[in-house]
């Protein structure tokens, strides 16, 4: 197994001039949740773990360590998205192996927080703006 800089903010491990080299894990979705658009992962630091499980009306699968909390999103919320320090994005749902366990398991059926809400909620946190790109325009040839 690779190792993999533990976050400290972005995927910018640099950001440390002391990292901490761990390994890396892939968050397992439970069985009995179908996740048909893939998978990435948010994580925060834990102390934002609490307030944002709180606040988001609609929460997937939630994964937990002693220094992360992880939100399980479709692939591709990152699309046109910059996640907000000290928020740590993970394609793939591959993160720092500190044993991260499944700390919520949703009521419904999919494993997904929706990323829009979980975006806003970390800027709102944060005290960052949020912003996204804005797509190209399409004329119309008619």
């Amino acid at each position: 197994m690779a190792t993999l800089l533990a976050p400290r903010g972005r995927r910018n491990p640099g950001n440390s001039p002391f990292p901490t080299a761990v390994g890396e894990t892939r968050l397992a979705v439970p069985a009995d949740l179908p996740a048909t658009l893939g998978c990435d992962a948010v994580g925060v630091p834990a102390r934002y773990g609490f307030r944002i499980l709180s606040r988001l009306p609609a929460k997937g699968c939630v994964y937990a360590d002693t220094d992360w909390w992880w939100w399980l999103v479709p692939a591709g919320s990152d699309l046109d998205l910059t996640w907000p320090l000290p928020a740590c994005y993970a394609s793939g749902a591959v993160v720092p192996d500190r044993r991260p366990r499944l700390f919520h398991h949703p009521d419904g059926g999919s494993p997904y927080t929706p990323p829009i809400p979980l975006y806003l909620l970390i800027c709102q946190l944060t005290g960052i703006a949020p912003s996204w790109s804005v797509p190209p325009q399409v004329r119309s040839a008619l």
